[in-house]
Formats: C-alpha cells, structure tokens, sequence
C-alpha cells in the first residue's frame, strides 16, 4: 500500500533522519543507467527486474542518495542475475509526463519495476549502499523460500520483524498458489517463507499440516495463524496484524519499520508524545496500550513518541515542549486535533470524544503580525480567511519554505509585482509560509515550493503556472482579476 500524498510528507519530514550531504568524485564508469521518456519504455521492456530512480537535481535528498545508490548498482551489476538500476530526470519537461504516470509526490521516489513494467512497487528499503543491496537482492529473488530444516527456520525468523510462512501438505493446489500470490503481491512488505513441517517452526502448533498461513512478529501475541486462503482475505488479514496495536517511536532503529507501517495504515493517526526518561512514563503507556486496545477496529492507529526523538514532529505540528505529554489525532483529509498536557485518566475520554466528533480541528498557525506594511503582504493560518477568501480582492498568494532557493529568488520579483499595483486597492500580492501555516489541502494543491495561487475578487481560484517573471504575472492578474463588488452601504448612497 502507496503512503498518502498527507502521510508521505508527515513521514518524511517528521520520521527522516537526514544527515550531509557529501560530494564525492564520480568513477569514471557509471553503473546506474540514466533513462528518459526516449528510452524509458524500451529499457524497461527488456528487464524482468529493474529499480528506476525519480529524482530532481535540486533536490538535497537526492543528491544524498546518488553516491549510495551508484555504489549500489556497482555491486549489483556482479550478482546472479545482474540487478539493473536506473534513473529518471524527472525535473526535465520532456519527463515530467513519466513522472506523472508513476504518480511521482516527492523526491527522490524509487520504483521497482518487474515483468517489463507490468508490475510496478514501491521501494521501501534503506537508503545506504549495503542497505540498498542486500534488500533488492531478496527482492529480485523467490518472494518465498522453502524453509526445510531448523537451521532455515532460524536463519529467516527474526525476533525484530515480521514473517509470513505458509505450511503445506504439498506445494502443489489452489491454497498454495493463493499463498505464492500473497507473497508476490506483498513482497516489498514482508517476508515469506513455506514448509511442509510444522515441527521446524519454533512458535504456534507443531502437528498441523496446512494448508495455514502463520505470521510470526516481535510485538503483542508472538504468532497469528490464518486458515482463509482467499487471497484479499489474506492481504487483509496480514496488513491488520502487522501493526503493532501500540507502535513504538524513538531512535532505535529496529522500530522504524513498525513506524512505516504506522503511516501506511490507512486508519486515522493517533500519537502521544511524552519524555520516556520520565517517572511517568510506564502508567502512560499502559494507559495508551489499554484505549488502543479498546478503539482497536475503529478506524485508528496508534503511536507512541519519545519528545528526544520527535523534534520534526513538534516543528511539522508547530506544537511546544510545554505542551507535553500531548496527543495529536490526524485524519487522512490532513486535520489535526490536539489535546496537550493530557493526563493518563483523560486519554480515554478524550480519545472518545474524537470518535464521537466533539472536538474541534486544531490549527498551526504562526501569529497574526502586528504590522504588515511591507508590498507583500504577510498571511497566516489564523488569517488567511479574512485577507483571502472574505477579502472580496483579487490576491496572488505564494505558498513558500523560508528554506527554499526558489523561494529567495521570487522573493524580489513578488515585491516589484506588488509594488506596481500599490496603487490598486484591488489587488493584493501575499505570501504564507507554507511550513509554519496550517495549508487548506481541499482548495490549494500544494506540492512544492513555491506555489502560486490566484484568488479572484469573485472567488474563482486560479493556480498560477506561468513564468515568474514582473511581466508574466502582472499580465496574468490583469486578464484574470475580477470587478470588485461595491459595498452595500455604498450602494445605498447611490
């Protein structure tokens, strides 16, 4: 299951860890094979196997992964069969229809390409060389192995991750292809293993003979046994279980896969965040295991969160230290409810409150400015309905990252646009700083920065797409702006 457009940036700016970026001296043959729309359908079609890189120049994580990924294709290109990995401009105009078509969010994606691009997953292994090949070693190989003695079963069952194995009275039959098809369709999220001994398996009852699917995990009831062999029953059956019911957020890395889990649930996310070195923290998470468990099966996720580890989380949210321990739910439509300073005996009824709709969104908003007299005009959150939408003026309004090099490089031009209509009261030119502001995600599609949008005197939204030039857009606000409406009190004087 893909991460939503909301979850995948929760993700990762909240959860990725990042680090320099170094450059490195290229070798002078390069293993990772550079495609474009040209080429891109052709190469493909001749691969089983193929991992394609959707990158853009710009981009500080890409730029990250390159040496990574280059060592990478560089030992792949010697395993048995060869691993090709590939990559796509997807910053280049003639690209961007590919990009489009593999329903590229943000950079840099990986896609694993099988049977000439007729299946298509996501990648969701490590970002570092011997991460990245060790993962799509297993994935370019068998999406089950048999497991024949103890010393297999071992090899594969891990006390850290999640293992799927199907046992059998012969490997041979509906349930068992049923079983092959699991294991190929979630190949990229697990592991598979098949048996026809029971007795080689350290967990769960050693004399049945299958056909049953049991998944091993390191969290809550050690093992889960399926008998259900139709195959969405058994995606469903394997996606529910995989989920911790409490999931665990801190800097041990064993628990980041868990966390990614948490994001692809496509419940609502629920979170509490407190200082796990405090005295209180045991009675919270017994108290937060025991409402999970009461919610569980109610379209809610739940995730606990050391503060020394979340610091992207408070920024992303724009919640305070003091605020802790805090609970934040958030809905797949991207709004927010917060209850900071909650105490072990309210989570329960707080939590159901939320269930029963009677708590009201919560907003990230910088503070309204006492000034705002600069020709760009500044918005917020907590005014972007009054200055935009209740103005009745025509405004261009620029989504921002103070981060952003594009940002700084418009940032001038905004200003001489603004500038050549001071004189206009009907028009307004603002920005909103996209990362500090809570975004209106059903009116503005705000992908990356900058993003321009147009709001009419008449309400119409327009998003921007031209040049940013002084020219292209004072042209483009006056072929688009709208008659503002006189007042009513105005009317009455006439």
């Amino acid at each position: 299951m893909a991460l939503s457009r909301v979850w995948m940036s929760l993700f990762l700016i909240v959860f990725t860890l990042t680090g320099s970026i170094c450059e490195e001296e290229s070798e002078s043959k390069e293993f990772v094979v550079t495609l474009d729309h040209s080429n891109f359908t052709d190469f493909v079609a001749k691969h089983k196997f193929i991992v394609v890189e959707f990158y853009a120049p710009w981009c500080g994580h890409c730029k990250k992964l390159a040496p990574e990924y280059e060592k990478a294709a560089a030992i792949l290109s010697n395993n048995d069969p060869p691993v090709v990995l590939a990559k796509v401009d997807s910053n280049e105009e003639k690209n961007k229809p590919l990009a489009s078509e593999y329903e590229i969010q943000g950079f840099p994606t990986l896609k694993i390409l099988r049977y000439g691009g007729s299946v298509v997953q996501d990648y969701k292994g490590p970002r570092e060389a011997d991460g990245i090949v060790t993962y799509l070693k297993k994935q370019s190989g068998p999406a089950s192995n048999e497991i024949k003695s103890p010393e297999d079963a071992t090899s594969v069952i891990d006390d850290n991750k999640i293992l799927v194995v199907g046992i059998f009275p012969e490997f041979s039959g509906e349930q068992f292809d049923n079983f092959t098809t699991l294991a190929e369709r979630l190949r990229a999220d697990y592991e598979f293993g098949h048996t026809l001994d029971a007795k080689l398996l350290p967990r769960g009852d050693a004399s049945v003979a299958g056909p049953i699917v049991r998944l091993f995990k390191p969290f809550d009831e050690p093992f889960v046994d399926f008998k259900d062999f139709d195959v969405d029953t058994l995606v469903k059956s394997v996606e529910e279980t995989s989920i911790p019911t409490v999931t665990i957020f801190n800097n041990d890395p064993k628990n980041h896969p868990f966390v990614i889990k948490f994001f692809n649930s496509p419940n609502s996310k629920a979170m509490l965040f407190l200082n796990f070195s405090s005295e209180h923290h045991d009675a919270f998470r017994s108290k937060y295991h025991d409402v999970a468990e009461q919610f569980k099966g109610k379209g809610l996720s739940f995730l606990i969160g050391d503060v020394d580890a979340s610091h992207g989380a408070f920024q992303y949210f724009g919640i305070k230290d003091n605020q802790v321990p805090l609970i934040i739910i958030q809905t797949n439509d991207g709004k927010k409810y917060l209850k900071p300073n909650v105490e072990t005996d309210q989570i329960a009824a707080w939590v159901k409150d939320f269930t029963d709709g009677n708590v009201q969104p919560y907003k990230k908003s910088e503070p309204i400015p006492e000034a705002n007299n600069e020709p760009v005009k500044v918005v917020v959150a907590d005014n972007l309905q009054d200055m935009v939408f209740n103005s009745g003026k025509n405004i261009l309004l620029e989504f921002y990252a103070p981060w952003c090099g594009h940002c700084k490089k418009l940032a001038p031009i905004l200003d001489e646009v603004a500038v050549s209509f001071e004189s206009d009261p009907d028009v307004i030119i603002a920005k909103i700083d996209a990362t500090a502001n809570d975004i209106p995600n059903e009116t503005f599609d705000v992908k990356g920065y900058p993003t321009l949008y147009f709001k009419t005197a008449s309400g119409n939204i327009l998003p921007y797409e031209g040049n940013r030039t002084k020219e292209d857009m004072i042209d483009f606000i006056r072929k688009n702006r709208a008659v503002v409406a006189e007042p009513e009190s105005r009317k009455e004087e006439l």
